[in-house]
């Protein structure tokens, strides 16, 4: 039992697991917030371009309701709710597109603190500097013909 513990305090307590551990934690409040910024914002907005009060309400109704002679529903009406599957759809590609942004900002950070530090131009040594001489010199000696 002891070697148990062992194995399961060093899985648990090694870097990656508390990453993401707290990946989940800020995923699930960042869920809510763009489920707020679609349900507040973007959907009352859609609703009112296409003239419906609720946008998940939309449906058509494949069968009407059966009722008895006293009015009493016997068989619910059969309805086709496109509304959801659209809100659904609209959730998925703002999700999407929030993850994208968030995780293309991310990147860019960890690439500019990954860039090295320009370095100095190393001093030329002296094979170079008789090499670049010897170039000058013969430039000086072509452009005289």
């Amino acid at each position: 039992m002891g070697k148990f513990l062992t194995d399961f305090k060093e899985f648990a307590l090694k870097g990656n697991i508390v990453d993401m551990a707290v990946g989940v934690i800020i995923g699930g409040a960042f869920g809510k917030i763009v489920s707020s910024l679609v349900n507040d914002i973007i959907m009352p907005i859609v609703s009112l371009a296409t003239g419906s009060a609720k946008f998940s309400d939309l449906s058509t109704t494949l069968r009407e309701p059966v009722k008895d002679a006293a009015g009493e529903v016997i068989q619910e009406a059969v309805t086709f709710n496109y509304g959801m599957f659209i809100q659904n759809i609209v959730d998925f590609i703002i999700i999407a597109f929030s993850i994208f942004i968030a995780i293309r900002m991310a990147m860019k950070l960890k690439k500019k603190e990954a860039e090295p530090a320009p370095e100095a131009p190393a001093e030329p040594t002296k094979e170079e500097t008789l090499l670049t001489e010897i170039r000058d010199l013969l430039k000086q000696d072509v452009s005289k013909k």
